[in-house]
């Protein structure tokens, strides 16, 4: 229902004389007088801010106490203390005349029942796995995005294909799906497709797995790398990291037991023959997508000159270090097939047409995996089973791995 306004006539722009819900005084009273130029208020410059007469009344505030108890009461965080100032509002409301009775009342009462649900919570175990799932929650265990170097998991489908993310971390000692070596970020701004993420995950992945598996032939034949990659709507919510991981190639199989091998389990000499073979071991990883060298004759030429400059740099780092006694002479046996070898792939890089590259790309490979190599490992307490080079990197079998 509407008041409405008192005889008179009214100014141009004019509320009339009485603030909105509020009643004239009673008997009779003059007409309030006419407007003139100058006497209508202008923005945060008001003529007559109270108005013909006087202050309007205000109107009391709202106790504060009484809408944290409110809020708290609704969240049930800190019930005990929504309880408290839920009493303590309504005692000073009484005293001062404030408003928020109802919220007080409101936030109490809520408290209180939010206070009997934690005491029965406490008394069968209940609180302490709210914590445990919060916990784990805020640090992003248990799913994808909470892995870590090292760590071992398995995922809802024990498969290592599609999205996923809630993953079981696992002791690498127990069957697993999966085990972490490494993590990288990807730079920020729009999504950039899966093709470009796959694209980095394979660039990066492989590289980075010789610092954690330093011996490429300690792995078993049946272990390739894979990757967990953001999707595009978790990309939207900040997610840009790229988790490298070893799986199985069988996708209905599993590991067990940690594939780590890095500096720290291994001797002098072993890291150094390691980080010697890890010139060859990248820039075979490097091997171009075509199947054939005549679907791809110039990548072919490129990827032979990059194995001749790592064969250089191996060959290189060998013959600087001081070899124990028992290994001398089969390093040098080795250093002398890897010349030979870094010989034949520069002139597969410079080779006219195909056939001429299989020539010295036959050559250059029979050398590199000849039985020298296996018998300086050997010598050196290394695994003597050599993997199979020339697959290249796709991602664990063709496909880009998980997707988070």
């Amino acid at each position: 229902m509407s008041i409405p306004p008192p005889p008179g006539p009214q100014g141009p722009h004019s509320q009339g004389p009485y603030p909105p819900g509020q009643q004239p005084p009673p008997g009779p009273y003059p007409a309030p007088p006419q407007p003139y130029p100058g006497a209508w208020a202008h923005p945060g410059h008001p003529a007559n801010p109270n108005g013909p007469y006087g202050a309007y009344p205000a109107r009391p505030s709202v106790n504060g106490l009484a809408i944290a108890a409110f809020v708290l009461g609704v969240l049930c965080f800190v019930p005990a203390v929504g309880l408290v100032l839920g009493l303590v509002a309504l005692a000073q409301i009484r005293k001062r005349g404030e408003r928020g009775k109802g919220f007080a009342v409101a936030g109490s009462v809520l408290s209180s029942v939010g206070l009997a649900l934690w005491a029965v919570a406490l008394a069968t175990g209940g609180a302490a796995d709210f914590w445990d799932g919060f916990r784990d929650a805020a640090r992003g265990e248990g799913t994808a995005y909470g892995l870590e170097k090292g760590q071992c998991f398995t995922t809802p489908s024990g498969s290592l294909q599609g999205v996923t993310y809630d993953v079981d971390e696992v002791s690498c000692d127990k069957e697993h799906d999966g085990e972490v070596f490494a993590a990288f970020e990807l730079p920020g701004g729009s999504f950039p497709g899966d093709a470009e993420i796959t694209r980095a995950a394979d660039d990066r992945c492989y590289a980075l797995q010789d610092a954690y598996a330093m011996d490429r032939w300690a792995l078993p034949a049946d272990v390739d790398v894979y990757y967990l990659t953001p999707t595009s709507e978790s990309w939207r919510t900040g997610d840009r990291e790229i988790t490298c991981l070893f799986g199985n190639t069988d996708e209905r199989a599993t590991l067990t037991g940690s594939l780590r091998n890095d500096g720290a389990g291994l001797d002098p000499d072993q890291h150094t023959y390691l980080l010697a073979e890890g010139y060859l071991n990248r820039a075979m990883d490097e091997v171009p997508d075509a199947e054939t060298v005549e679907d791809d004759f110039a990548g072919y030429r490129v990827w032979a000159g990059q194995v001749s400059e790592a064969l250089r740099g191996e060959v290189t780092m060998l013959d600087r270090h001081d070899w124990p006694a028992d290994a001398d002479r089969p390093v040098a046996a080795l250093v002398e097939d890897l010349e030979a070898a870094q010989k034949e792939w520069a002139l597969a890089a410079k080779a006219p047409d195909a056939d001429a590259y299989y020539e010295h790309y036959g050559k250059g490979y029979d050398l590199v995996v000849a039985d020298t190599t296996v018998t300086a490992r050997k010598a050196l307490g290394l695994a003597t089973t050599p993997p199979e080079y020339g697959s290249g990197g796709d991602g664990g079998g063709g496909d880009s791995g998980l997707e988070v």
